[in-house]
This record gives C-alpha cells, structure tokens and sequence, in this order.
C-alpha cells in the first residue's frame, strides 16, 4: 500500500503537467481534484483546513521560461525534477526527499556498500547539516572527521539552508576528486579537511574473538548484504566456540539502513514478540514481531552489552532500543542520534526515486527516541586523546561488564 501511495503522489504531479481533468485521488486522508480552466489542486486535509490552490502560476512560470529564458533551450526533464524536489522538500522534513536517477542509484549503492565519495552519512539536526557517521574504511574516516561534527561549508558555499539532498549532490563525486569541507566540532573553532573521494567498499559485519567466550561484532550499517553477512559471522563465531559468553554489539557510527534488517538481527537475541513499534499518522499501531520460523535466535540467552554513539542513528537505534528492553542488554557509551521515523522508498521508471516519511518507530515499550536518542546506562566518552592514542575505553567498559 506505501508502494502504491508514492507513486501516485508522483502521477498527481505528472498529471497536472499534462492538464489531465476530473481525477481524482484520495489516500492518508487526502484528496486531489485535478481542473481545468484554470488547473487547479483542491486539499482536504484533517489539519490544516481544505483548501484550493490554482496551479495557474505553474504554468504561468513555464510558459515565461520558454518565451524569455536567455540561455539557451529548456530542459524539460530539468524542470520537472525541479518541480518535483520542490513540491517534495516544501514538506520542510530533511527525511524526505526527492532523487533523480544519478542521486537514486548512488543510494542505492551506498546501501549495497559500493560508491563513490567521501565514505560518510550525514544528517540535519536543529537545521544544522552535521556528520551522523563516518564509515569505517573510508577516506572521511582517515583524515578524522567524526560523528557529530558540524559541515558549516562544502567547497567554501555555506551549509546554511542545505536540504539533505543537495549536500549529497554537493559532497559525493568520482573517485580522486577532492572535497573541502569547513567542520566545527563541538564549540570548537571551525577547521577544514581535505578529503580524496575514493570508491568505497565497505563490508557491513565484522567480528572479533576477545577471548573467553566473549565475541566482538561490529554493524556498520543495515544494507543489502548485511543480513548474509550477519549469517556469516554468527556461523564463524559459533564454529570458534561451543560456549559463547557475552557479545559485544558495536553499532556506534552506524548510521541505520533497512528496518527489515533490524528486525532480521534483532530476532537472533529475541525469539519472540515486539522488536519495533510503528505508528502512522493516525495514531495506528503495527508491531513487527521476532521472527520465530528463522528457528536460530542465536545469542537469544546471551549477555549482550551495546556500544552506542551519536552517529547510532535509525535502524541502530531500534535494534539497540530492542536489546536494551527484551534481552536485557545494557548500553554503554554515548546518547544516540535520535532518528524515529520510517521513510517507504518508491522507485519509478526513469530511475528516480522518492522516500517519505510514513511513520514513526517506538521501542517495544512505545518509547519515541526521535530529537532525544537513547540514553546509554553507562555513559562513557571517547575523546580526541583516546583516539590520537589508539585507546577504546568504551569497548574497554563493555569488557569489563562481561568479565573480561
């Protein structure tokens, strides 16, 4: 039904270009009449109130552009991309967004762990463009950019007013081109990095033997292949030893990624009831329960301590927020990013693409973490003296919870 209800928010678009009458649409309590003479949208919405927008001043502005425009023929494509991300991005939600096909498959490749740029997710928090999470292994990573830092400027252009989207176009390129990027990080004074974009490759879950039965597994990112790779981990992890004693879950800097991968993970350490809460617009409630016919719940009765940052953000977030409250997990380090809504991707022929926000996420016990982010039940900072001087002391707590 999502699926269904995006691409028709596209064909309102598209019909009112081509002056299409008496249509009409209704879904989440909408409802478009398209008219002729002059074309015109009537809303009814629950709130605001019903109104009519004439869409006359649309082609007013079209039809003044192919008779004035100076420089050169008008790209038709252009403008109704335009027109689209406009429309999208007057919803005034940074989650929302609007991709053409070259921005839409460099998503998609950024899921799948392939792509070329800097290596980093970035999100708007109190209108400020800010780094959710470097990943591991890329260039924005080796020059010490870290999660939280302010991007006052791309190439010298003020961030100010950025939407999601145009940073994205702004910061990613081909591999061996370079980006500069002014960061504040704290109230520190601004400084700039230089950053070489590269093509980044970047595996989802790693893992590590700490010894005594205690296993280390790091998730940077809920992607395409990271359910396999998970699969993987677990089957090495329980090859090395019959007697697994606690987990180590690191998912700091990790900036979120498919739901459904969340829940995949999730229901290795719980094997049955609520692992997320969704909740729409009208209140109405969806729990998304362990999957019992996986038959594995491989860490199900295993002391689980979570590393958690300010670049845990999204589907980090609900499968710590699971472990915290269903698995008895504890939380160590610092309060997460705060991302509590769920975003429907829809992709259309032309290969762009549009993702809305659709609802928002709770933790099973109807906690909204969104602006707030999870509070971690051991509250342990990573400085810039620990990182210069190769120390983890986060990773060092969690250890020390699990007997190490």
């Amino acid at each position: 039904m999502r699926r269904l209800f995006r691409n028709n928010l596209f064909l309102v678009l598209a019909f009112a270009f081509v002056f299409l009458a008496g249509w009409q649409l209704g879904f989440s309590g909408f409802q478009f009449n398209l008219k002729l003479n002059p074309p015109g949208i009537t809303v009814e919405n629950k709130t605001p109130p019903s109104s009519t927008i004439d869409f006359s001043l649309l082609w007013d502005v079209i039809e003044k552009i192919n008779s004035d425009y100076l420089f050169g023929s008008v790209d038709g494509t252009k403008l109704l991309y335009g027109a689209v991300s406009g429309l999208v991005e007057a919803l005034d939600d940074p989650y929302t967004s609007f991709l053409d096909p070259e921005r839409n498959q460099q998503f998609e490749d950024s899921l799948n762990g392939v792509y070329e740029g800097i290596g980093a997710e970035i999100g708007i928090r109190n209108d400020q463009l800010m780094i959710v999470a470097p990943l591991e292994g890329s260039p924005a990573k080796a020059v010490g950019v870290r999660a939280g830092d302010k991007i006052l400027e791309v190439d010298g252009g003020s961030t100010a007013g950025i939407t999601i989207s145009e940073a994205v176009a702004q910061i990613r390129g081909e591999a061996g081109s370079q980006v500069v990027l002014t960061l504040q990080r704290g109230s520190d004074p601004s400084f700039k990095v230089t950053i070489t974009r590269d093509e980044i490759k970047v595996k989802s879950v790693s893992w590590e033997d700490k010894g005594g039965g205690v296993f280390y597994i790091k998730v940077s990112r809920f992607g395409e292949s990271t359910n396999s790779e998970w699969d993987d981990a677990v089957s090495d992890i329980k090859s090395k030893s019959a007697n697994i004693k606690g987990i180590v879950l690191d998912m700091r800097s990790n900036p979120g990624g498919f739901l459904s991968s969340a829940v995949y993970l999730g229901s290795e350490f719980v094997k049955s009831g609520a692992i997320v809460i969704q909740e729409d617009s009208s209140g109405v409630r969806n729990t998304l329960s362990a999957q019992s016919t996986r038959g594995k719940h491989a860490f199900a009765d295993t002391e689980i301590v979570v590393l958690i940052d300010g670049g845990s953000a999204s589907a980090s977030e609900i499968l710590a927020g699971v472990l915290q409250e269903r698995a008895d997990a504890q939380l160590v380090g610092e309060t997460s990013f705060g991302k509590g809504t769920v975003q429907d991707a829809a992709d259309f022929s032309d290969g762009s693409g549009l993702h809305v926000t659709v609802a928002k996420w709770l933790t099973p016990s109807g906690r909204w973490v969104h602006d707030e982010g999870l509070e971690p039940d051991f509250a342990v900072e990573l400085t810039d003296e620990d990182i210069n001087n190769d120390r983890d002391p986060q990773l060092d707590k969690a250890l020390e919870l699990l007997g190490k």
